[in-house]
Order: structure tokens, then C-alpha cells, then sequence
């Protein structure tokens, strides 16, 4: 299992920028698949963006496609979220999961998780 700390999280005006970080301890992170997701109060947990062990393959969700990227950096073992036009309905709890099987969308086709970094977008 990969150990995942979120950093990055905090209060934006809509508009703004944000840069979300996860450092990755344990296995060998650069065989993980990774992936961003949030939740918002009452609702359920959400898919964000998700990238490939390389960082050759990414993909968004259409409410962030155009404003976030996804990115990592294996030699540091980081995976990041840039959060650009950030809206109010972004605020949420941001997770980073990691995977060794699958490559989807979906929070159970992830075996590990950070424990969340706080977004808040003020309108």
C-alpha cells in the first residue's frame, strides 16, 4: 500500500488559483495509476481527474475539463492538481486514491487514499 498526504487546500476568491499537492510514501509510486477527487457536503464523493503511471494519459471531469490539470512527478513521488477559474461550486474536500489495477473514474477502482485537503471558493 502507498501512504498519500494532500497539501494545498485553502480559501480562494471565484477566480482564483490553487495548486494541490500529494505526497506519496511506500510502494513504488511511479506503478500506481492516481487520480483527484472531492466531495462536497452531502453529496457523494466525485471524480476529478485521473493520470497514467507515465503522465502520458490524462482525463477530466467535463465540469473541470479546461480549468485544472493533472499532473506527477515521479522522481518526487508528488502527484499535483493545478486549479485554475476556480468557482464556488468547486468547494469541496479534495482526495488524491492511487491504484495499482485499474485506470477509471470510479472511488472503488482505488485502493488507497489520502485524507483529504480542504478547497473552499468564496463567491
Amino acid at each position: 500500500q502507498v501512504q498519500l498526504i494532500e497539501s494545498g487546500g485553502g480559501l480562494v476568491q471565484a477566480g482564483g488559483s490553487l495548486r494541490l499537492s500529494c505526497a506519496a510514501s511506500g510502494r513504488t509510486f511511479s506503478s500506481y495509476y492516481m487520480g483527484w477527487f472531492r466531495q462536497a457536503p452531502g453529496k457523494e464523493r466525485e471524480f476529478v481527474a485521473r493520470i497514467s503511471w507515465s503522465g502520458g494519459r490524462t482525463y477530466y471531469a467535463d465540469s473541470v475539463k479546461g480549468r485544472f490539470a493533472i499532473s506527477r512527478d515521479n522522481a518526487k513521488n508528488t502527484l499535483y492538481l493545478r486549479m485554475n477559474s476556480l468557482k464556488p461550486e468547486d468547494t469541496a474536500v479534495y482526495y488524491c486514491a492511487a491504484s495499482q489495477t485499474y485506470f477509471g473514474s470510479d472511488p472503488a477502482d482505488y485502493g488507497s487514499w489520502g485524507q483529504g485537503t480542504q478547497v473552499t471558493v468564496s463567491s
